[in-house]
C-alpha cells in the first residue's frame, strides 16, 4: 500500500499547486492486466458475484468498470478500501453480504399481518426468584438490620433503655456479619456506609443513654476516626456532652472547639447552639470571662433568652453592673413569640409549670410592667385606651377564671366617664347575673342604663333581671326599648319571646320567633322555639315540620329527637315514633322516659325479651326504684321463663324486703310452681298488708283528731290541687313521656343543668364587654354595642 502513497516532495513545501497534477494509481485501468491481486479475484471463486435482481436488493455490490480488456470487473473505492475478495499482505478479505438488513417480503408472504406479535403466544414465566443466592441472602440481612436499628429507637422513645440498648448490640452484629458478606460476593466499594454510619451512631447514642459512658465515647471514636464517614466530625459535640456529664470540662470544652472548627458557617444555628453549650461549661469552671465572650457573641449574632440569661449570670459573677443593665435591655428586647393575652395561661396540666406561672404572674416585674404600660398609654395622646385596657384586662381575668379579680377591675369604673362606667356596670350585671345574684345584677344594670340610657346591652339585662323577679310586663318594656334603639340587637327579641310566652300571648311570641329566624337562619334554639309555640297553640303538624328543620341542623340532638317521638305518639303514629324515640336512646341512653317508652312499645308489641334490655338499664340508671328491676321480672313472667323471674323476684326481695308487690308475685309463682317456699312468702305478705293497715289507721285517726275547721281547708285545698291538675291534665299528657325537655318559660341561668342539650351551640348568650383596639379619640356607644352583654333568656 505505501508504494502507492506519494509524499510531496520538501521543496515544494511552499508550492500551492503542488500534486494538481498527480493521480490515483488505483484509477489506472492500463496496469490492471499487470495487478496480481486483482488477476487472482478474477480467475477465483472471491472474484465472483451473484446477479443483481430486481427482487432482491443489495447494499454491498459495487458499479462494475469496463477495463481496457473489454471485460467488467468491481474496483476498490477512491479511499483505498481493498475489494472484496482480494488478497493483501497475503490475507484474503472475506465476502461481504449482498442481501439487505432487515425483513423482507419474501419472508412476510403467507404470513397474517401481526405487528404486535401476539400469535407468539404469552411471554415466558418469569424466573423465579432463588432466595439460597448470596444476594438475597445479603438484602434479606440488610433489611433485618434496618428493622433492629428502628426497634431500638422506637424503644429509646418509650423510656425502655435496656431493650434498646440490646436491640443496637444486636444490630452491631448483625451489620458486621452483612459487612463480611458482602466483601465475600462484591468488592469492598459496595458496601453500604450509611447503614454501618447509622448502626454505629445507634449504638452509640443507646450507651449514653443508658450511662455506659466509655462504650459510648469509644464507639463514636470509631465513627469520628473513619474517613470514609462525611460530616461525622460533628458528633465530636456528643463526644463533648458526654465529657460535660462526666464533669470533665477541659475534654468537653475541647471536644466542643474541635466540632465548632469542622461545621460551615452556613449552619448558623448549630454553631449558635454550640457556642452555648462552650459558654456554659466555662461558666461551670468559673471561666466568667469566656462565658462572657461566648454569650456576648451568641446575643450579638441570634439573641435568644437563655443565652441572655447566662450573660446576665455571668456579669453578676465577675461584679459588673453597669453590663448587666445593657445586658437586663438585650434580654426583654428578646421576643417571646407568645400571644400576651396567653403569657400567663398555662398551656398545660403540669403542676410544676402551673406553679411557675402562679408565681411570676403578679410578682414585682408584673406588677411594674402593668403599672408602666397604662401610665405611658395616660401620658400619651390616646389617653381614652387606657379605659380599654382596663376593660381588656379584666376580660383577661375571666378567661382565667379569676372571678373576683374581673369584678375588682370592673368596679373602678364606677367614677369613670358615664359612657365607660355603662360598659363596666353593664359586664358587672353580666357576671353577678352568672352566679344567680339578682340584686346585685339589678343594681349594676340601673346604673349601667342610668349611665347610658341608649345601651341596648344594658336595657336587656334590666329587662332580665326583672324577668327573673316575675315581672314580666316590665320587662317586656325594657326589651322593647332595647330593640328601639338598635333593631339589630337579636338578644332583646329573643327574650321578648320568650316573656309573651309567659305571658300566653302565642300570636306574639311566634311572630318575634319568626322574625328571628330570618335573621339567624339556623339558630337551634330559635327553631325549637318556633316548634314549641306551635305545640303550645295545638298545632302537632307546624310543630312536627319545625322539630324536623332542628334535627337538620342538630342531628344528634337526643332530646330534640324525643320530642318527635312524642308528638308522633300522640298522633297515633306509632312506627314513626318508634324510629325517633330509638334515635334519641342511641345518642342518648341514660333518659329514663325514653327507656320507658321504648320498654312499654316492645311490651304492648308482644316483644317482652326485647323490653328486658330496657329495663335492666333503668335498673342500673335508678337502683333504688324497685319499679324498673319488678318490669324485668314481670317481661320474664310474660315471656314464659318462670325460674328466671323467680329468680329476679327473689333478687328484689333480698334488696327491698318491705315491697308487697314482689312478695305478691312471689307468693303467686310458688303456688303455680308447687314449692315449699310460698308458705314462707305467705306469711311475710300477711305480716306486711296488717302493718299497712295498722299505718293507715294511724293516719286517719290523727287526721280526725285534728279539728275540724283545719280539715276542711286541707280539703277544700286538696280539692283545688285536683283542679289544678285536671286543668292541667293537657300540659301533663303533651310532657309526660319528655320531662327532661327544658321548660319553655323560664330565664336560663348558666348555672343549671336544665339545658336544652349539649349540642346546642347559644348564638344568642351572654356576651362580655370587650373593647375595641383601635385607637380613638374617644369611646361612643358603638365600640361596645355588639360586644356587650346580651343575656338572653333561653330554656332552662
Amino acid at each position: 500500500m505505501m508504494q502507492n502513497v506519494h509524499l510531496a516532495p520538501e521543496t515544494d513545501e511552499d508550492d500551492l499547486y503542488s500534486g494538481y497534477n498527480d493521480y490515483n494509481p488505483t484509477y489506472d485501468t492500463e496496469e490492471l492486466e499487470n495487478d496480481t491481486a486483482f488477476q487472482q479475484a478474477v480467475r477465483t471463486s472471491h472474484g465472483r458475484r451473484p446477479p443483481i435482481t430486481a427482487k432482491i436488493p443489495s447494499t454491498a455490490v459495487t458499479r462494475p468498470v469496463a477495463t481496457g480488456y473489454g471485460s467488467k470487473t468491481s474496483l476498490a473505492s477512491s479511499m483505498g478500501r481493498p475489494m472484496t475478495g482480494a488478497i493483501q499482505d497475503g490475507v484474503t478479505r472475506p465476502m461481504t453480504a449482498v442481501r439487505a438488513a432487515g425483513f423482507t417480503k419474501a419472508a412476510l408472504r403467507g404470513s397474517a399481518f401481526d405487528p404486535l406479535g401476539q400469535s407468539r403466544g404469552p411471554a415466558p414465566p418469569l424466573e423465579a426468584k432463588n432466595e439460597d443466592s448470596p444476594e438475597e441472602k445479603i438484602r434479606q440481612l440488610e433489611k433485618k438490620v434496618n428493622e433492629l436499628v428502628e426497634e431500638s429507637c422506637i424503644a429509646n422513645s418509650c423510656g425502655d433503655l435496656k431493650l434498646a440498648l440490646e436491640k443496637a448490640k444486636d444490630a452491631g452484629r448483625k451489620e458486621r456479619i452483612l459487612v463480611r458478606q458482602r466483601e465475600q460476593v462484591t468488592t469492598p466499594e459496595n458496601i453500604n456506609l450509611d447503614l454501618t454510619y447509622s448502626v454505629l451512631l445507634n449504638l452509640a447514642s443507646q450507651y449514653s443513654a443508658n450511662e455506659m459512658y466509655a462504650e459510648a465515647l469509644t464507639t463514636f471514636q470509631v465513627i469520628v476516626k473513619n474517613k470514609m464517614f462525611s460530616n461525622a466530625g460533628r458528633l465530636k459535640v456528643n463526644m463533648g456532652n458526654i465529657y460535660l456529664k462526666q464533669r470533665n470540662y477541659s475534654k468537653a470544652i475541647k471536644f466542643y472547639r474541635m466540632a465548632l472548627d469542622q461545621i460551615p458557617s452556613v449552619h448558623k444555628e448549630m454553631r449558635i447552639k454550640i457556642m452555648q453549650n462552650i459558654g456554659v461549661t466555662f461558666i461551670k469552671t468559673g471561666q466568667y470571662s469566656d462565658a462572657i465572650n461566648s454569650f456576648e457573641h451568641i446575643m450579638s449574632m441570634a439573641p435568644n433568652l437563655k443565652a441572655g440569661f447566662n450573660l446576665i449570670l455571668s456579669y453578676f459573677a465577675v461584679g459588673d453592673r453597669d453590663k448587666m443593665k445593657k445586658a437586663f435591655q438585650k434580654l426583654i428586647a428578646v421576643p417571646l413569640e407568645i400571644d400576651e393575652d396567653d403569657k400567663y395561661i398555662s398551656p398545660s396540666d403540669d403542676p410544676h409549670t402551673n406553679l411557675v406561672i402562679e408565681a411570676i404572674k403578679n410578682d414585682r416585674l408584673r406588677q411594674m410592667e402593668r403599672e408602666r404600660c397604662v401610665e405611658v398609654v395616660k401620658a400619651s395622646q390616646y389617653v381614652e385606651l387606657a379605659n380599654d385596657l382596663e376593660i381588656n384586662k379584666a376580660i383577661t381575668y375571666l378567661r382565667q377564671k379569676d372571678f373576683n379579680q374581673a369584678v375588682e377591675t370592673l368596679k373602678m369604673f364606677e367614677k369613670k366617664d358615664s359612657r365607660v362606667k355603662s360598659a363596666a356596670a353593664t359586664n358587672l350585671s353580666f357576671l353577678y347575673y352568672l352566679e344567680n345574684e339578682f340584686a346585685q345584677a339589678s343594681s349594676y344594670a340601673d346604673l349601667a342604663v342610668n349611665s347610658d340610657r341608649y345601651n341596648p346591652s344594658a336595657l336587656t339585662n334590666k329587662g332580665n333581671t326583672v324577668f327573673a323577679n316575675g315581672d314580666y310586663e316590665k320587662a317586656a318594656e325594657f326589651y322593647k326599648e332595647a330593640l328601639r334603639n338598635d333593631s339589630s340587637c337579636t338578644e332583646a327579641l329573643y327574650n321578648i319571646g320568650l316573656t309573651y310566652k309567659r305571658l300566653n300571648r302565642l300570636d306574639e311570641a311566634l311572630d318575634c320567633f319568626l322574625k328571628l329566624h330570618t335573621i339567624l337562619r339556623n339558630s337551634a334554639q330559635v327553631l325549637y322555639q318556633i316548634a314549641n309555640v306551635y305545640e303550645l297553640m295545638e298545632d302537632p303538624h307546624q310543630a312536627i315540620e319545625w322539630l324536623m328543620q332542628l334535627i337538620s341542623v342538630v342531628p344528634t340532638d337526643s332530646r330534640a329527637l324525643s320530642k318527635l317521638g312524642e308528638l308522633y305518639d300522640s298522633e297515633g303514629d306509632k312506627s314513626q315514633a318508634f324510629q325517633y324515640y330509638y334515635e334519641s336512646y342511641r345518642y342518648f341512653p341514660s333518659n329514663i322516659e325514653v327507656i320507658e317508652w321504648l320498654g312499654a312499645y316492645y311490651i304492648d308489641t308482644q316483644f317482652c325479651e326485647k323490653a328486658i334490655q330496657y329495663f335492666e338499664r333503668a335498673s342500673l340508671i335508678q337502683p333504688t326504684q324497685v319499679k324498673w328491676q319488678l318490669m324485668v321480672a314481670s317481661c320474664f313472667r310474660r315471656s314464659g321463663n318462670y325460674q328466671k323471674a323467680l329468680d329476679t323476684y327473689k333478687d328484689i326481695h333480698r334488696k327491698f324486703p318491705e315491697n308487697v308487690e314482689c312478695l305478691r308475685f312471689l307468693v303467686r309463682l310458688c303456688t303455680d310452681i308447687g314449692l315449699k317456699e310460698v308458705q314462707e312468702y305467705a306469711t311475710k305478705l300477711k305480716r306486711l298488708e296488717k302493718m299497712k293497715e295498722i299505718r293507715e289507721q294511724r293516719i286517719k285517726s290523727g287526721r280526725d283528731g285534728s279539728g275540724g275547721p283545719r280539715s276542711r281547708r286541707e280539703g277544700s285545698a286538696s280539692s283545688d290541687s285536683g283542679q289544678n291538675c285536671s286543668a292541667s291534665s293537657k300540659g301533663e299528657r303533651l310532657s309526660a313521656k319528655l320531662r327532661a325537655l327544658p321548660g319553655t318559660n323560664e330565664p336560663y341561668e348558666s348555672s343549671s343543668n336544665k339545658e336544652i342539650d349539649a349540642s346546642y351551640v347559644d348564638p344568642l348568650g351572654p356576651q362580655i364587654e370587650r373593647p375595641k383596639t383601635a385607637a380613638k379619640k374617644r369611646i361612643d356607644e358603638d365600640d361596645f354595642a355588639d360586644e356587650e352583654l346580651g343575656d338572653d333568656l333561653l330554656p332552662e
